[in-house]
């Protein structure tokens, strides 16, 4: 159900919030700029460490030394570093390298930072999606299209979309490097205090992530059913810091009650307990047999070309970013079903949607179009959202992709029962207008991530 679109009168706005969101936008500005002479200096650093580096090469003279010996000009630095910082010797290693390939290698990154315009969370996104590229004009090509993603887009967000378009630009690179990281699947075990430790699981993208909302899925069931909720609510009241928000932007860990003699767990304690219950039992048996129905989903869009082997352009998860093209051919081949999807291609956009077996035509090219909930920020999968009517059905708005958009409960309840309003500007656009008048777009990822063909030669001309 939605909301009226008219952006509320003058007289009802919030003159109060505006002045306070203006005071904080300034300073988290300020708070970008000190950020980045920060990088600035430790990026000096590196060149203070090189000249120490040969100093020591001139000491020693035809001296044997030991390999090991070799980068403790690095540690020399590093430690007084990170002694004035109060943070580890090794952390202050990432970060002078880091900061040394912001400076030489993403200027126009720095420089935005400098300026405000972005925040660290954006910068470092950027910075790690495109460090790989190794031809300069390509890179720059890159992170044009990176920063323009940047000023819409949170840095949740703008993660996967960095990768994306890194992997479109430099496809060669991206599989590389795609090969290194498939032989460090693993799963490590690491003690922790208190009679814990902890599990982890490096694995191909697209397994962790359908692992992941499996476990989700399932303990929403069990809230749902041993709480006597509806299973949105139930997430809701869990505090489902739910996977695909596992970025920063996880909600307060309330509690539900999820036994019959009134203990309670959270929506991470309940997974937690069910994927002890999955490779110790097989199947979930001690939350009994209703959850083990229950299949884990992901969205994967793969370009027709790439799909038969004839085109270069990555395969990519929803939430994460571009995965292997052979591992999303296999999980293509094994779906019951896939969409087809006809888009602009000079700006990406979504325009059809078609499918080999019978569904709903509409939700398929809504959730096509919009991955994830529409509100900026929001990172959580449609599958978990509501289709939302921008204007309200009982007002007259019409049931079309034009007036249809995705919204987790969370953000669907405050559209609609706060001073917050949206309007659809075109081409899957929404406008959210706050109650202090500010207004924020939202954009659908397709259109963020667009990558237009490049007529001129990618190749540089070679060096005197």
């Amino acid at each position: 159900m939605g909301h009226t679109t008219k952006p509320p009168p003058s007289d009802m706005l919030w003159p109060e919030l505006d002045d306070l969101v203006g005071r904080l936008v300034r300073t988290r500005a300020q708070v970008a700029a000190a950020q980045a002479a920060e990088a600035r200096v430790l990026a000096e650093s590196a060149e203070l460490i090189t000249a120490r580096i040969a100093q020591r090469r001139d000491e020693a003279g035809r001296k044997r030394r030991l390999v090991s010996d070799r980068d403790l000009p690095l540690r020399e630095v590093a430690l007084e570093l990170g002694m004035a910082m109060r943070v580890s010797d090794r952390t202050v290693q990432g970060r002078i390298g880091d900061s040394f390939t912001l400076v030489t290698k993403f200027r126009a990154t720095l420089a935005r930072w400098e300026s405000g315009d972005i925040d660290a969370g954006h910068v470092w996104a950027i910075v790690h999606a495109g460090v790989s590229i190794g031809r300069a004009k390509k890179r720059r090509r890159y992170e044009k299209l990176a920063l323009a993603a940047a000023a819409t887009e949170s840095p949740a967000r703008l993660g996967p979309i960095a990768k994306a378009i890194a992997a479109s630009i430099d496809p060669e690179t991206f599989e590389e490097l795609l090969g290194c990281a498939h032989g460090e699947r693993r799963v490590p075990v690491y003690a922790l205090e208190a009679g814990l430790a902890r599990l982890v699981a490096d694995l191909p993208a697209p397994l962790a992530y359908a692992i992941a909302d499996r476990l989700t899925e399932m303990a929403r069931h069990l809230i749902a059913t041993e709480a006597g909720l509806a299973d949105d609510d139930a997430a809701d009241e869990a505090g489902e810091s739910g996977m695909d928000e596992q970025r920063g932007d996880a909600e307060s860990a309330q509690t539900a009650v999820v036994t019959g003699i009134g203990a309670t767990r959270t929506m991470d304690q309940v997974r937690a307990d069910v994927l002890c219950d999955l490779p110790l039992a097989a199947a979930p048996t001690a939350h009994g047999d209703a959850i083990g129905a229950i299949r884990g989903s992901i969205q994967i869009t793969v370009p027709a070309l790439t799909l038969a082997g004839a085109g270069g352009d990555p395969a990519l998860l929803a939430g994460y970013g571009p995965i292997g093209v052979e591992l999303a051919r296999r999980l293509a081949v094994a779906a019951p079903g896939w969409d087809r999807v006809f888009v602009d291609p000079g700006t990406g956009e979504p325009l059809e949607v078609d499918r080999y077996r019978p569904s709903n035509a509409l939700r398929r090219h809504l959730a096509a179009r919009d991955e994830r909930c529409r509100t900026p920020g929001c990172t959580r999968p449609v599958h978990r959202c509501d289709v939302d009517h921008t204007e309200d059905h009982a007002g007259g708005g019409r049931t079309c992709v034009g007036n249809l958009a995705h919204c987790c409960r969370r953000h669907h309840v405050c559209k609609h029962h706060t001073a917050w309003r949206v309007r659809q500007v075109g081409r899957g656009t929404l406008e959210w207008t706050g109650p202090s008048g500010r207004r924020y777009l939202d954009k659908p990822p397709a259109l963020v991530r667009f990558v237009p063909s490049d007529p001129l030669p990618m190749e540089e001309p070679a060096p005197f």
